[in-house]
């Protein structure tokens, strides 16, 4: 476990760029992760952490559900940074769930065993068999209205070190910073357990 005070961390890495937030946090600990959905910019953090650390962990919690479109980011993002990717997934295979539980709208009664199923499960299996000190997010403000009460530094319930370097940029700032580093932008990213914009996922509640 990592025994910072975040409160006074957080006032200092508040002006610091997403680089130097991540090259002090990567300092604190061997033994951290960085974790992806391959969203929309995914490849913001994975580049900006491959140029420091090339063999860190990079967990993807893949919910069988994501568009083609996704996958192909994942392979062309796993092979441009050579990503050390460890993949979660469902004990149950996509076959099983579409016919147990399927695919259900937020107000469907199945939602929150769908949730369960796909995404949180596997989530909480990585995290207890990578058992991080450091884990690395891209967790933004104003995302949602539980992430707006977070900030740079956070500990998860387990104690864990959330560092989210680019959590104070907007999407005018990722989008500049996308076009200016010529990185791939994923679009047509979907979560189907979010299903709406501002909803939270449920694995930062961890």
């Amino acid at each position: 476990m990592i025994d910072i005070d975040i409160d006074v961390w957080n006032k200092k890495l508040r002006d610091k760029s997403p680089l130097e937030i991540a090259e002090w946090a990567l300092q604190l600990s061997d033994n951290k992760i960085v974790t992806t959905s391959f969203g929309i910019y995914s490849a913001v953090l994975l580049s900006t952490i491959s140029k420091l650390e090339n063999d860190i962990r990079v967990v993807w919690c893949d919910t069988l559900y994501n568009e083609q479109s996704t996958y192909d980011h994942a392979e062309n993002l796993i092979n441009k940074y050579n990503l050390n990717i460890l993949k979660y997934q469902s004990l149950l295979t996509k076959e099983e769930i579409d016919r147990t539980i399927g695919l259900p709208s937020l107000e469907d009664d199945n939602h929150a065993l769908f949730s369960e199923t796909v995404k949180l499960e596997p989530f909480r299996r990585a995290l207890k068999e990578q058992n991080p000190d450091v884990w690395f997010t891209n967790i933004r403000v104003r995302q949602t209205e539980y992430r707006d009460n977070k900030d740079i530094l956070s500990f998860s319930k387990e104690g864990i070190l959330k560092v989210s370097p680019f959590y104070y940029w907007t999407d005018e700032d990722l989008d500049k910073y996308i076009e200016e580093n010529q990185l791939e932008k994923n679009a047509n990213y979907f979560d189907p357990i979010k299903a709406l914009l501002n909803r939270e996922c449920g694995i930062h509640f961890e």
